[in-house]
């Protein structure tokens, strides 16, 4: 089927209610767990890929490659849009470049102006292409890739200007962060989301910082208008658990547990499983 701009999965995503997930991936086994998963329960999947990530990969042709090569070689059917997470200015463009089908253009941190003009000209370019754009206000709580942010609500009338622009799907800080959550967080903002949907009518939502927001506050931001939620650190957790229960086990020592095949096999299985449960909560399953 080859990768696909994320506007259309979202749309109907808003339409019925549920939440596309975007999983961040890693490396090739990341991609692999995520989309055979999200094959056999027919949902639609957004891979997230932060510049950190697509350095670490050796760059984002590297990524594009292996991506596309993979939904052709294990017949994926189901959408699958390849989308940078958190893009600067230059990386939004480089990516747009190297192929990828969905950009996130992350200009929160400058000032709303700012935001809105360089938001516009990624927008231009990537739908020239028919790629499909996200961007973002207020801050997400947290450090993603070096941006720290203490979580800002973002401000709905700044949330309209950005709407504005064309982009097709909207990240709005509503107290979520990135990362474990602390004990004392005090959850989702859903007068601010609800402020936000008001003044942005039909525009799927964002909710970052999927990992560790409890299912219930989840369903509710769904339910509000949420139609795309990001997942990272709770596949990092179950992966790391994994392959450490295998190695405490001593399982690396018996017969040929050291091959990378075997040692990987853990995280691999706990990563499908992490995102068959993120699915089910979301709503997505059978949606493709």
């Amino acid at each position: 089927m080859g990768l696909v701009s994320a506007t259309e999965m979202l749309k109907k995503a808003k339409a019925g209610h549920y939440g596309v997930a975007q999983f961040n991936i890693n490396n090739l086994e990341w991609t692999k767990a995520i989309l055979l998963e999200c094959e056999e329960l027919k949902a639609p999947v957004i891979l997230g890929v932060s510049e950190g990530a697509a350095k670490y990969m050796t760059g984002f042709k590297t990524v594009v490659a292996m991506v596309s090569a993979m939904v052709d070689s294990l017949n994926i059917t189901v959408p699958v849009a390849l989308h940078l997470d958190h893009g600067t200015y230059e990386g939004s463009k480089a990516a747009l470049e190297a192929g990828f089908s969905s950009i996130m253009f992350d200009g929160s941190h400058y000032g709303i102006e700012e935001n809105v003009e360089k938001t516009k000209e990624i927008v231009a370019l990537c739908h020239a292409k028919g790629v499909s754009v996200e961007a973002e206000v207020g801050g997400i709580g947290g450090e993603e890739d070096g941006v720290v942010s203490t979580g800002e609500c973002a401000d709905p009338n700044e949330c309209a200007q950005v709407a504005a622009l064309g982009v097709d799907f909207l990240a709005c800080g509503i107290g979520n962060i990135h990362g474990k959550y602390p004990a004392n967080w005090a959850g989702l903002q859903f007068d601010v989301l609800a402020a936000i949907q008001e003044k942005v009518g039909d525009l799927p939502l964002v909710l970052h910082g999927g990992s560790g927001i409890p299912d219930e506050q989840v369903k509710k931001a769904i339910n509000l208008g949420v139609s795309k939620v990001n997942v990272n650190t709770e596949l990092q957790l179950v992966f790391a658990a994994a392959t450490r229960k295998y190695i405490e086990e001593g399982k690396d020592q018996q017969g040929k547990g050291y091959d990378p095949r075997k040692l990987l096999n853990p995280g691999f299985e706990a990563i499908r499983a992490g995102v068959k449960d993120r699915l089910t909560c979301f709503g997505s399953i059978g949606k493709a």
